[in-house]
């Protein structure tokens, strides 16, 4: 894959030693639509440090918060999600609980409900979108939120579908595991992220083909995200993550008669 404009003198002036990158979540949350599955996109500000610009699905960074509180759960426990993810259990849960608490705050989409067997309907009340703020500035733990809603994580809502590694000539680097999703019925999207300057949701057909054109830019996980999950509806998609093999990819620089390019190759598994 060529090499993005941005990333060629950050390519070529990488940091020494490269930097230990961070442990992040994402979702590809998805929809039927009338022209197919759909996947929730924002655009990052172009004055973001990390992928400005750049259409992303909705997550983030982990935080203390994410591993050190007893988050009330359902679903699939910490040691599956840790053999899903080839990771230690601890951090497998709280990669878990960054995936729902990010997508909440940037989306207000909530993978959660009342119990095992059903799913908040509707986010838009006042006090889940001040939730929202208190969780996106720090002031409210994820777990202490569900608390008080009485509410719990709904693990069995997600799947495990990919690993990506930013490259090492990055001066920001994130160790990010890709999650899939669909809506929960009922709900709909929030206020924008202040991350972002535009958000859509792009029907799954025809985003890549924006992206070949020049129309939108995206990162390559990204693209493999919205390429692999078009073959798959709302309704299957987290079933066809079950048991699904996925590799650790981790981008590197290679030179083709002297034009650097983007190579995919597989890093070691945890």
């Amino acid at each position: 894959m060529p090499l993005p404009e941005r990333l060629r003198e950050t390519a070529t002036n990488p940091p020494q030693p490269p930097v230990t990158p961070r442990d992040a979540a994402t979702i590809v949350v998805v929809r039927d639509g009338e022209r197919g599955t759909e996947a929730y996109l924002m655009r990052r500000q172009t004055s973001m440090a990390f992928a400005a610009g750049m259409y992303v699905f909705p997550g983030g960074g982990l935080t203390a918060s994410d591993l050190e509180h007893e988050v009330p759960w359902v679903g699939p426990d910490a040691d599956e999600w840790g053999r899903r993810f080839r990771c230690e259990p601890r951090l497998a849960r709280g990669l878990v609980v960054a995936a729902v608490r990010e997508t909440f705050e940037e989306t207000g989409i909530l993978l959660a409900g009342p119990d095992a067997d059903t799913v908040v309907s509707d986010t838009s009340g006042d006090d889940m979108q001040a939730a929202r703020g208190a969780l996106d500035e720090g002031e409210l733990a994820f777990a202490d939120f569900l608390d008080d809603h009485d509410l719990v994580l709904r693990a069995d809502l997600l799947g495990a579908w990919a690993h990506w590694i930013t490259p090492e000539f990055e001066p920001r680097r994130y160790d990010t595991r890709f999650f899939v999703a669909a809506l929960p019925a009922g709900q709909r999207v929030g206020a924008m992220s202040r991350e972002s300057d535009r958000a859509v949701w792009a029907p799954l057909s025809s985003v890549l083909a924006s992206v070949e054109a020049g129309e939108a830019a995206m990162m390559p996980p990204t693209i493999a995200a919205c390429r692999e999950v078009s073959a798959h509806t709302a309704e299957t998609v987290v079933a066809a993550s079950i048991g699904r093999e996925f590799p650790t990819i981790l981008p590197r620089l290679v030179l083709v008669d002297g034009d650097p390019f983007l190579e995919t190759h597989l890093g070691d598994n945890p």
